[in-house]
This record gives C-alpha cells, structure tokens and sequence, in this order.
C-alpha cells in the first residue's frame, strides 16, 4: 500500500487521528529491515526455535504460530487497539510498528528471566516446560496415540501416579529430583503404552492430575468442552473457531459467509479521500480489485 501512495504520511496528512499499523518481519529498522524472512527465520533470531525440542536433537519446528502469529498478529493488533485508546482521550495518531522478531522476543520475557536466575538452562529439553520434566510431556498409548501430561503441582502428580496405578513404585516425594527423572519417565512411558488413549482419557476425566488426550484439529470440534462453549462453527462448508476473547457485554458472534475479495476496497478508498477518477483508473490498471 505504502508503494501505492497509501502509507503513513499520506494517510496521516488527510486524517491526523489515523492509526497506522506496520507488521514486517524484522521491523522498520535495522540491517535487516529489507531482508526477506519467514517465521521459522523470526523465531530463530529471537531464540524460541533454539529451545523448542529434545535434548541431543536438532531444534524442533513448531507451527508458525509464534512468529506469524503470537509475535505478529496479536502484537500489532494490541498495538493499534492501544493507539486507538490513546486517540479516543485526546491524543493523535501514530504508526504501529510490529516486527515479528520483537514479539516473538518479547514472548520469551519469563524466560529470559529465567535464564538469568540460573532455573531455565539453554540445553533444550532439559527444563520443567520443554519436556525435560517427566511430569510435562507426552507419552505415547498402545493405539498410536498420545496423552498430554502437566501435572507440575504436587497434588497433581499424587493424582498422575495414583491414575496410572503407580502408588508405591514412584515416590510423590522425589517428583522434582531431577537425578531420577529418566528412570520415572521410562515407568511412565511403559504405563501409558499398555492402554489406548480413550482409556487413559477415560481414567483421568474425572481427576485433576492435568492429563488430556492429544487431539486433531478433525478430533477438537467434537470434544465435550468444545461442544459445550459453542467453541466451533461452520462458515462456507468450513469447520473453523469461534471468536475469543468472549466479553460478557458485547456480542460476537462470528459471521457464517466470507465477503468478496476486494469487497470494500472502494469504500475504504474513498473514505481517505480518494477520487471516483482515481479509483476508476486504479481499477483499470488492475492495480486494485472490486467486487
């Protein structure tokens, strides 16, 4: 848009309330701001993808929803939701600027904090939240499947080892002495392997021990607590999820047909002051699309 004569300044002349948002990879300064890149580039700079994975394996590569997304979409929707704010008290407009290596940095807040203290260690896969931990991971079941454990609090892990039928062979008491962790996490695996996953789901419904079975996006919608929270619908022939955040006081209910590409793209034109000639030429030269 910025090459179309549509960026900030521009925009920002005819209105001075404008809030602008900018989401690139590497931001707008810096030596590599002209630099391509994807998420999987974004979070390796950042130092996510350097923790995510087993120890002695290479780094694990997660969906792009830590760079894409969490680093970038939320972040620069935050930021334009908190430049509104600030114009809706008095204040004028401004740019965004959301890089996706600055949010999927700041993601990694806690633990950096972490890191300087000495709990969190850069030999991933070795800490309490990166599978290093048996009580934080995933065992595999007799049918192929996997169960999700994160029974981190001790009155979770008495319910993890009680579910499992393990009263007596793993002692609650040595859950955080990490000297033992391999031996239990063989117990644990050999426990989880002799039983599908819809039994073990079934033993630990009713505990709080922080077990789930590990679902599919086919699996998700027709889970109990997905079905009861309205958590999925159906637009166009496309199972997707609901809008969330929920807020108690304004409805969101999500739209059950996809616009026109280009559908607005008068209007919204229009509305910074673009020229019925101007659009028109911009619409023959295929420079933009309408519906």
């Amino acid at each position: 848009t910025e090459r179309l004569g549509v960026g900030p300044e521009e925009c920002l002349a005819v209105n001075e309330n404008v809030v602008y948002g900018r989401m690139t990879g590497w931001g707008q300064s810096g030596p590599m701001a002209d630099r391509a890149g994807h998420d999987i580039n974004y979070i390796s700079l950042a130092s996510p993808l350097a923790h995510i994975g087993r120890p002695g394996q290479a780094p694990t590569v997660p969906l792009n929803l830590v760079g894409d997304f969490g680093g970038g979409s939320v972040f620069v929707v935050l930021g334009i939701v908190s430049a509104l704010l600030s114009t809706a008290r008095g204040g004028k407009g401004q740019v965004v600027d959301a890089a996706m290596v600055d949010g999927a940095s700041y993601l990694m807040s806690p633990l950096f904090a972490a890191h300087a203290s000495g709990f969190w260690s850069d030999d991933r896969g070795t800490n309490l939240l990166d599978s290093g931990a048996p009580f934080y991971d995933v065992y595999e079941t007799s049918d192929g499947r996997y169960m999700a454990v994160g029974a981190i609090e001790p009155q979770f892990f008495a319910q993890l080892i009680d579910g499992l039928g393990l009263i007596g062979r793993v002692d609650p008491a040595a859950q955080n002495d990490q000297s033992g962790w391999d031996t239990m996490r063989g117990i644990f695996a050999e426990s989880f392997s002799v039983e599908t996953m819809d039994h073990w789901t079934s033993v630990f419904e009713g505990r709080d021990a922080c077990v789930s079975p590990v679902l599919t996006m086919g699996e998700t919608p027709q889970h109990p607590q997905a079905i009861a929270r309205d958590a999925y619908f159906e637009t166009c022939g496309v199972t997707q999820p609901a809008p969330a955040p929920r807020f108690s006081g304004t409805p969101a209910d999500p739209a059950t047909d996809s616009g026109q590409p280009g559908q607005h793209t008068v209007e919204v034109l229009e509305s910074i002051g673009y020229s019925a000639e101007k659009i028109g030429d911009l619409a023959e030269r295929a420079v933009i699309g309408t519906a």
